[in-house]
């Protein structure tokens, strides 16, 4: 298999993260990729038609994207336990909320990489960090215990969501207010396969 890849992406290191947690780093080859949402020639397009990353070939069918399709199949190919029967439901939700803050925090990457100065919106930025806030303080407010439980994908997913969130916009200090979301994340930081995926330019 072959994982169309970029360090900077969060979504992509969901699935990064996911391939060292199920034990598959020799199954997938990553495959260098790069765009902007106004240049997808570098980008994967015949295997996803949407010019994003990742993407996910595979021989035994056609390539997968979004990443919660990829990390959903490499579970199940796996056999991996990050998508529990249990508690599946709120497991999806968490890790839709983290996708969430990732798309915020990128659509403001892209505010002001993809549009000449004086079309950028302060106020359209504004509101994307809005969104990402909001959902912090709902994930300290209400699902520290689960990301306390056994390791899932949501964890992981909030895990590369609050890394990339230092990662771009360290100077907006997610951390402030919320103490148990932040001890979390140094804990959860310290895993191997956090640490092996770390961002760079």
């Amino acid at each position: 298999m072959q994982l169309y890849w970029a360090s900077a992406s969060p979504f992509v290191r969901k699935c990064s993260v996911c391939i060292i947690e199920t034990g598959q780093q020799d199954s997938v080859e990553q495959v260098s990729a790069v765009g902007t949402p106004l240049d997808s020639s570098q980008m994967p397009t015949s295997h996803n038609p949407l010019g994003k990353i990742p993407a996910l070939t595979r021989t035994d069918g056609p390539a997968l994207y979004d990443s919660r399709v990829i990390t959903r199949y490499l579970n199940d190919l796996a056999a991996g336990s990050l998508y529990p029967e249990a508690r599946l439901w709120e497991t999806l939700t968490l890790e839709a909320t983290a996708d969430g803050i990732m798309e915020a925090a990128v659509l403001m990457i892209y505010e002001g990489r993809c549009r000449p100065k004086d079309q950028q919106s302060g106020a359209w930025v504004d509101a994307q960090w809005s969104k990402a806030t909001r959902a912090l303080d709902a994930v300290e407010d209400r699902w520290i215990s689960h990301l306390s439980g056994p390791l899932d994908m949501a964890q992981i997913a909030m895990g590369c969501a609050l890394e990339y969130l230092d990662f771009r916009h360290a100077d907006r200090d997610w951390r402030a207010g919320r103490p148990e979301l932040s001890a979390w994340q140094e804990r959860f930081a310290m895993r191997d396969s956090m640490m092996a995926t770390q961002p760079y330019v």
